[in-house]
């Protein structure tokens, strides 16, 4: 299989290089079926990175954190979408509270694990393979993906990611959305303080078709929140395991 032509990663305050974008460049064939141990032969869409428009802004995010704007096409998000709308979704339970989103897993749980979740399918496989040459990762290391259904209203609180994952890529679907940062404050700290409250002290918006990539201190010394979003989204995550 022909390497992707990735261009070098750049991050929201630099503007030397423009962003990427996927483009449905080519095929090839994925020889073994994801978490099931077949040898199956599929076809399916390989995505080159092909240069788009830069960002118009500088924005002020946590340290490791990456963004790229116009990651994936129109007929891209127009395919995945179609894609996505057919899955079966699950409610979640979040701190004991039923979330407004709805979720699909695959690969792997929250629950280190232990929940049978089914593998990766093949439409994921190529945003997969593009979003680890962006991250410098072999595909395969981003053993789980969560796609997550934001109706009209829905959020996600306050959180930082599962501890047993370290990497988080993420590309967003139909519409954007604003996602705020915090520095992390460990739940015995925060009795300590009685509840003081605390405010965001990062922000920064993900629009429709853009990929961000969540490591170093962005991911582990702070926690983030999405507020309640305007229209319908989808959010299509990768992780690695530490």
């Amino acid at each position: 299989m022909s390497p992707l032509l990735l261009s070098a990663p750049r991050s929201l305050k630099a503007s030397a290089k423009p962003p990427s974008q996927l483009c449905a460049a080519r095929w090839y064939r994925e020889g073994t079926a994801e978490g099931n141990g077949a040898n199956v032969q599929t076809a399916m869409p390989h995505w080159d990175v092909a240069p788009a428009r830069s960002l118009l802004f500088d924005t002020d995010v946590p340290s490791g954190f990456r963004y790229r704007d116009d990651f994936i096409t129109r007929d891209d998000e127009a395919s995945l979408a179609g894609e996505i709308a057919r899955l079966e979704f699950s409610t979640f339970e979040m701190r004991g509270v039923v979330a407004r989103r709805r979720v699909a897993f695959f690969g792997r749980s929250y629950d280190s694990g232990r929940a049978s979740t089914p593998p990766l399918p093949p439409f994921l496989m190529p945003l997969r393979e593009t979003v680890a040459a962006w991250a410098g990762v072999d595909p395969q290391a981003f053993a789980m993906s969560l796609i997550n259904e934001y109706p009209p209203g829905a959020p996600i609180g306050w959180h930082r990611d599962a501890p047993q994952y370290e990497i988080v890529a993420g590309v967003s679907l139909l519409s954007s959305c604003r996602m705020t940062f915090r520095p992390y404050v460990p739940p015995q700290m925060q009795r300590a303080t009685h509840g003081l409250r605390r405010t965001a002290t990062h922000e920064v918006t993900l629009e429709r078709r853009s990929a961000y990539l969540m490591t170093g201190d962005s991911r582990n010394a702070y926690e983030h929140h999405v507020p309640a979003v305007k229209a319908l989204r989808y959010s299509i995550t990768f992780r690695t395991l530490r």
